[in-house]
Order: structure tokens, then sequence, then C-alpha cells
């Protein structure tokens, strides 16, 4: 007995020492897909490359499409798997709404040099940032950051770090988790996660310092983030706020939920953001 129990504590401990190494490879997967599968003009969309160069000098593919007297511009900063190209539909999704947008793949990511890291994200988030304000012209009032997922916690960071100096019209966060050490405690009940987390991501915390409109996005039927991760993240944020709930998947509710999804972002911008309905 005792031989088995010695056996099965090694086990464990050796899971455990895993899970602590590989925790970065676990969280970023840009392997899932580097190569560009589409691009905007595959939907009959204007668009332009666009190289970001970040305050550490790393360069970042990113693509601009624009819209015709848009009502503003979005930051998107997508999940933690693919590249840009995989965001496709979203993409023409936001350009429907009358949103120019700018989406940028993470160090490490697609065409982007160098290796992703929770520092490197938030830096990436700031290149894009600065493109718009300073390249496209765009003033701080007429951009709207959003995230999905993984992408929810670096628009949150970014928000937070403007505040309360500059605010964005609105922060829209999609499928947002609390922290990496609480989700991960939450998937993996047997491991002591938030002693082993490296990497932190605290979106409940950052938002509690965001000032502007925020939007929360979730689908109570989330298989990858619970949706009470989402509801979380919705209590912690300052008003004005909406939650806007949809279903379908973590990866096709926004989808799924069409045309609730799209407007129900529209009226939030409209009657929060001070961007006017388009066209």
């Amino acid at each position: 007995m005792l031989r088995v129990i010695s056996s099965l504590a090694g086990i464990y401990g050796l899971v455990v020492l895993l899970a602590w190494f590989f925790q970065e490879r676990l969280l970023y997967l840009p392997h899932m897909g580097r190569e560009h599968v589409a691009t905007p003009a595959d939907r009959g969309l204007a668009w332009q490359q666009v190289d970001l160069v970040t305050e550490d000098d790393v360069t970042l593919d990113a693509w601009w499409i624009p819209v015709e007297d848009a009502r503003g511009q979005l930051l998107f900063l997508h999940g933690n798997a693919g590249n840009i190209s995989h965001r496709i539909d979203s993409i023409q999704q936001f350009h429907r709404l009358g949103l120019s947008v700018l989406i940028l793949d993470y160090r490490g990511y697609g065409r982007s040099e160098g290796s992703p890291s929770e520092v490197g994200t938030a830096r990436d988030a700031r290149a894009g940032w600065r493109w718009l304000t300073e390249q496209a012209g765009a003033s701080a009032d007429e951009i709207v950051l959003f995230g999905r997922s993984l992408g929810a916690a670096v628009a949150a960071e970014l928000a937070a770090s403007l505040a309360p100096q500059i605010q964005p019209a609105a922060v829209i966060l999609e499928s947002p988790f609390r922290s990496v050490p609480a989700l991960g405690q939450q998937l993996y009940p047997f491991l002591p996660v938030r002693w082993l987390a490296t990497l932190d991501y605290p979106t409940e915390r950052y938002v509690a310092r965001i000032e502007a409109p925020v939007l929360v996005i979730h689908s109570r039927s989330d298989e990858v983030i619970p949706f009470t991760e989402g509801e979380a993240v919705f209590r912690a944020a300052n008003e004005p706020k909406e939650m806007l709930v949809i279903h379908g998947g973590h990866n096709t509710g926004f989808v799924v939920s069409e045309p609730e999804y799209s407007s129900g972002i529209g009226d939030f911008l409209e009657h929060h953001a001070g961007l006017a309905r388009w066209p």
C-alpha cells in the first residue's frame, strides 16, 4: 500500500511539475495556424497590411480595414490561438456596424516577430493604440477597445493603463476570465494552480480601474470559459456598463447569436459611447 501511495504521489508531483513548466505553452497557442487562410478582400473589404513596432522594437503584423465615414475605430485584440486571418467573420461584423478595424497579431503569432508573454501582449496592444492615434489620426473618444477571451484581458489592461487621463469611447470584453489563476483553478481543480501560476492577466482587477463604458459579452454555454467568469468581470466593472448574454460555444457564439450580437453592440455604442448609429 505504501508503495502504491508513493507511486501515486510521484505521478502527481510530475504532473504538477509539468503543468508549471509548460503553462505558457498551455495558454499561448500560436502554432494553431500560423499561415493566413484568407484576407478581408475575400469578403469584398478594402484593407491594408500594417507593420506595428512596439516599444521594445518588435515588429507586429496587423491589418487596417477602414470604413468610409466610420462611426469610430476599433482595436481588435484576439484570443490565444490562430492568427488575424481567422477573425474575418468578426471583422465583417464590425465593418457592418460602421467601425474601421485595426487587428493585430501578438508577438509570436502569425507573421509577427518575437515570442508571446504577458508583458509582451500589453506592449503589443499599446503599439496598436499608438498607431490609431498617431498614424490614423483617431482621437481617444473615437476608439473602441475590443478583446475576446485572452484578448479581453489584454484590452482591459490597456484601458486600465490609460485611465484616468485617457478614456477610449468604450471597452468591449467578450468571453473574459477573472484571471489566469482563477480560471485555471476552475478548469484543473486537482492542481494547486494558484500557487503554480506565473501568468496572471487579472482582468477583474483591471476592469475596476476602467472609467470608460464597458460591455461584457458572454455565452451561458461557453465550454471553455465559464459564464460565471464573465459575470464576475461584469460585477467588477464601473458604471456605465452592460452585459450582453449570447448563446453558442466559445468560438462560435458571436456567429450563432446573430443578429442579437451585432445589434446589442450597436445599441451599446450608440447609447453609452456616443457613437451615432451607422449608416
